[in-house]
């Protein structure tokens, strides 16, 4: 091949992402990226060989000629104007009322489902806090550090797992991947109802972890898929918020599912026991019959679970690209796909992914910021985490709340944090930005983790509460947003998602193990460990701000293009 077929070669793939939807079709799933429909002889201003056919030109001929640069370059402008225009008309065949309708179809299907089924995996994994307040650590004996190692198990094959399952996602594809591993995980959830020792968690919070990895990197890479980057904050904090508000309740339905104790039969040791207390060291011990109530939240949460994973298989949409494609319910016609995919073509121009290969997937990470992101979100998540799973006890054996006021006191702090996401949210999309709520939120965290922890009136630690509930759940549709908002490239926005999320789950860890039994009742080391993570979100915000800041600049200058794309830009 003679140089200028290899520059040539070079031009067209560097060019194919803005060819490609000159007469989109949809497509399969086919991980070839499919081949230009715009023919190279039709770009235009260029004389180029046909690139099948053989020449007898010298090479060193051509060497010695002049390339036209500012030709090449003119050819590539006219290109993206090209793909662009094409891009426009496909979005102007429809009506803004039209256009509004569409949008808002793909928010119920998609974002609805997805928030639901995200609603039943943070219910199953956080619940364990709950059951513990309602008898299991009792049952099971869960003394000393028992209870954050069974928690911390999760975690392990939830963070390992990640990066393989986003590539899963892709190929499979996300009709088929999510609703069977929730169903997978549904089954494991009814199992933890029937386990008789302490120790027979350990398996299975291990194997809800491998369920359940694929789901939240996978519902954020998915999200991503189907809105430009201005959009899509609000529905991260929508699919997030679902998801808080069933925190905010599944204390009071778990309180409900546990009032069945004593209903069923089976073997003696599925019975509530019940003995002496620090309160009552003289009380008898025995166990009851039936079935003991914190056995039923796991058994009622797990059904709940497997049958929102049936319901999924015909709701669930695919990626846009192959929208047309369902087991159920209709949902979009090809029309309405091309019109979905040129919205994000002409965005961020990677709306049909390229062919996978390993080596350029993985390369993705040498990129500084996709680790800067996994940080925030990992920081984010400690303090999540160590929420979600310790506030019911807190709230039991800190603050002194009874079981039932305990496991409903949890709701509250939840509904102000669904408010101030969602506020957050609409603000971020109005504007177009993301890290100064990152930063607000930050401080807002630093401002009730020392209410909650280092103050004696129990009617003010439980509004540090709030405060570090609201702050920290608002972060996560931040940070989500803003790290899609900066990634360009579909196999590089999987990984990203990927190692966000496994960050999540390192967080996760921390949060999970940093709150000890013998540092009752106030847990200082534990409100400590979540307020470093805090004040490290605000450090890592500003230097990745910086970074930003100095490209942009640089793009304004006219120097190199961010992300290999002209015009790009970063969102702060």
């Amino acid at each position: 091949m003679n140089v200028r077929s290899v520059l040539d070669t070079v031009y067209i793939i560097r060019h194919i992402p803005r060819l490609r939807l000159t007469a989109l079709p949809l497509f399969s799933h086919s991980f070839t990226r499919p081949p230009s429909l715009l023919p190279l002889q039709n770009i235009p201003d260029l004389n180029l060989p046909n690139m099948n056919q053989k020449t007898n030109t010298d090479d060193n001929a051509i060497m010695e000629k002049d390339l036209d640069i500012d030709q090449l370059e003119r050819a590539e402008t006219q290109v993206s104007i090209d793909s662009d225009k094409a891009n426009d008309a496909r979005i102007a065949a429809f009506s803004p009322q039209e256009q509004k309708k569409i949008i808002r179809h793909i928010d119920r299907r998609l974002v609805l489902t997805l928030g639901f089924l995200y609603c039943v995996s943070l219910m199953d994994r956080t619940n364990t806090g709950i059951a513990v307040v309602a008898g299991m650590g009792v049952d099971l004996k869960l003394i000393d550090n028992r209870y954050s190692i069974i928690v911390l198990l999760f975690f392990i094959t939830y963070v390992l797992l990640q990066p393989p399952a986003t590539v899963v996602l892709r190929k499979v594809g996300p009709r088929i991947f999510l609703p069977t591993i929730t169903l997978l995980w549904g089954i494991t959830m009814i199992t933890f109802g029937f386990v008789k020792d302490w120790y027979d968690l350990i398996p299975l919070r291990l194997v809800l972890g491998i369920f359940e990895a694929g789901f939240f990197p996978g519902c954020a890479y998915l999200l991503s898929c189907w809105y430009p980057r201005y959009e899509l904050q609000k529905r991260n904090a929508v699919f997030y918020l679902i998801g808080s508000m069933a925190s905010a309740f599944s204390g009071i339905l778990a309180y409900g599912f546990s009032q069945l104790k004593n209903h069923g039969s089976g073997p003696k040791w599925w019975g509530q026991h019940y003995g002496p207390t620090p309160t009552n060291p003289d009380a008898p011990s025995g166990i009851l019959p039936g079935i003991a109530g914190w056995r039923w939240i796991f058994i009622l949460q797990g059904v709940v679970t497997c049958a929102m994973a049936l319901f999924s298989y015909l709701v669930i949409v695919d990626f846009p690209e192959l929208s047309t494609n369902s087991f159920g319910f209709k949902f979009l016609n090809e029309k309405e796909a091309a019109f979905v995919v040129a919205r994000i073509e002409k965005d961020r121009h990677d709306a049909i992914p390229e062919e996978f290969k390993l080596g350029k997937y993985l390369k993705s990470a040498l990129d500084l910021k996709v680790w800067g992101f996994a940080a925030l979100f990992g920081l984010t998540t400690t303090n999540t985490y160590a929420i979600a799973y310790f506030l019911p006890i807190i709230l039991n054996e800190g603050m002194g709340f009874g079981v039932a006021a305990s496991q409903c006191l949890i709701s509250p702090p939840y509904v102000l944090a669904a408010i101030v996401m969602y506020a957050f949210a609409v603000l971020g999309d109005k504007y177009h930005l993301r890290s100064p709520f990152i930063l607000i939120n930050g401080c807002l965290l630093l401002i009730g983790l020392p209410l909650l922890g280092y103050l004696d009136n129990v009617g003010v630690r439980y509004f540090g509460v709030f405060i570090a509930t609201a702050a920290c759940n608002a972060n996560v549709p931040c940070v989500l947003t803003w790290q899609a908002n900066n990634i360009r490239g579909q196999w590089k926005r999987a990984l990203c998602s990927a190692t966000l999320v496994g960050a999540g789950g390192i967080g996760g860890i921390i949060g999970s193990t940093v709150f000890r039994d013998q540092d009752k009742p106030k847990y200082h080391p534990g409100i400590l460990t979540c307020m470093i993570s805090s004040a490290l979100i605000i450090v890592i915000t500003l230097a990745l701000d910086y970074k930003f800041w100095k490209a942009n600049k640089r793009v304004d200058d006219g120097g190199k293009p961010i992300e290999g794309l002209r015009g790009f830009k970063y969102t702060f």
